[in-house]
């Protein structure tokens, strides 16, 4: 219920708005997909798919809602960039946190969590931000994810040895 005069008192341009509202936006996202890293009664492989199917349906829903988002989330990114490096050293931290445990655990092979979590996170950038890439469904976009899902978690699982 701000006047449009009043709310430059608090922000020197458009774009200091977007990405305020864009970062809070994010934290409340961020803390959703913290509560999936963290839930203790889950496996590491159930996490890290329930993270990302999260991410996809969150995102997914979001663009459908408030189409101008995904233009505004450009902008953002091309003036602003760090604000994304923030956003994916943050979302990559937790898939590198999941994927620590499930190494500890004995679920997963990963000697290198945090190269490992840059590659997941940049194989699953379709995902992140569907309708920049595709005008596919958010069912044929879950059945695509649940198929990059089952690779990248065959890639991850221990291998029996092979020595005599």
């Amino acid at each position: 219920d701000m006047s449009p005069g009043n709310i430059y008192r608090f922000f020197p341009g458009k774009i200091d708005i977007a990405e305020a509202i864009a970062r809070e936006d994010d934290l409340l996202r961020l803390k959703d997909l913290e509560k999936i890293a963290s839930e203790p009664r889950c496996s590491a492989r159930k996490k890290l798919c329930d993270y990302f199917f999260a991410e996809l349906r969150s995102t997914y829903q979001k663009f459908e809602q408030e189409p101008h988002a995904l233009e505004i989330a450009r902008i953002i990114s091309e003036k602003r960039p760090k604000f994304g490096e923030i956003r994916v050293a943050a979302e990559r931290g937790m898939i590198a946190r999941i994927l620590i445990e499930g190494t500890e655990k004995g679920e997963f092979n990963v000697s290198d969590a945090a190269y490992s979590a840059e590659m997941i996170h940049s194989a699953m950038l379709k995902f992140r931000f569907p309708q920049r890439w595709t005008r596919a469904s958010l069912t044929t976009l879950e059945s695509e994810l649940d198929g990059v899902l089952k690779l990248i978690m065959d890639g991850l699982t221990p291998r029996a040895s092979t020595e005599n």
